[in-house]
């Protein structure tokens, strides 16, 4: 038998100049269900060196995620998964938790998230912090808003009988169009579609409508992990980013493009009341 999610909220705006205590405080006096906010930043990047802590208009990329997560009043604690400990200075210095390290074993470019996620929840429920549902906020998405989370939790909130959310787009590279190679020959990845006209030799406009996951956030009831070990569960409902919300920052074109985007306005960054972060070292 599968344990129901808590009931849907109504959805409770909290200062986000509170103290992570006072923030748990007010959610549970108005019986709205415990989220915490996950934002894993492990060091070791291969592609971008450090770029969970790369400068971004003047402040890691990090605290960009920590800005939306607590000026979105839906979490209870935001919290950073991180196995550095110079990653965890930058990282109390905008706001957020870090209440121990990720240790070294699940913090590897091939650990899976429900490793690192499964062992934060655990921790934290043993020392007597128990959370509803859970966030994840990658700080790969620097473009995602504190009401872009609003508008995720007020959806996820609302339904029943769902594990969890995830954010998507549509794609702009159809799956329909898609090739494996096998040698010298290739076939299609899907091989859809009348013979007389199958989706690889079709129109964009005339295919199906496909989306894409983005790397914005997604969300869970935290039993998803702790019964079923897993961070979607079986029942996953979509959120449509808008904009550049699932905008991802993962190579050094993407750092180029994120540039310009703010330089230019197209985009927006979370608001920051924070002073750039400076190391004690410099």
């Amino acid at each position: 038998m599968i344990a129901e999610e808590p009931p849907p909220a109504i959805f409770f705006m909290v200062n986000h100049e509170m103290t992570q205590s006072d923030r748990s405080v007010a959610l549970s006096s108005n019986n709205q269900p415990r989220i915490v906010a996950l934002i894993p930043a492990r060091s070791g990047s291969k592609r971008v060196i450090d770029k969970n802590i790369r400068p971004l208009a003047g402040h890691p990329l990090i605290a960009y995620s920590i800005a939306a997560a607590l000026q979105s009043g839906v979490f209870a604690d935001v919290i950073v998964s991180t196995d550095s400990a110079h990653y965890a200075d930058i990282a109390r210095h905008y706001g957020a938790e870090i209440p121990f390290m990720r240790p070294a074993a699940i913090a590897g470019d091939t650990s899976p998230d429900i490793a690192w996620i499964d062992d934060t929840l655990k921790r934290l429920a043993d020392s007597g912090r128990h959370y509803d549902g859970f966030s994840i906020l990658r700080p790969t998405s620097p473009f995602r808003l504190p009401q872009t989370i609003r508008r995720a939790w007020e959806a996820f909130a609302k339904q029943t009988g769902v594990d969890s959310l995830r954010a998507v787009e549509k794609c702009s590279q159809h799956p329909g169009k898609m090739w494996v190679i096998r040698g010298q020959r290739m076939m299609p990845l899907l091989p859809l579609g009348p013979p007389e006209q199958p989706w690889h030799s079709s129109q964009y406009p005339s295919l199906p409508e496909v989306y894409v996951q983005n790397a914005s956030l997604e969300m869970a009831w935290t039993r998803v992990v702790l019964e079923e070990h897993t961070i979607a569960g079986n029942v996953v409902m979509p959120f449509l980013t808008e904009g550049y919300e699932g905008f991802d920052v993962n190579s050094r074109y993407d750092w180029q493009l994120a540039e310009i985007l703010v330089q230019q306005s197209e985009a927006r960054l979370p608001d920051i009341d924070k002073a750039p972060y400076e190391s004690e070292a410099r």
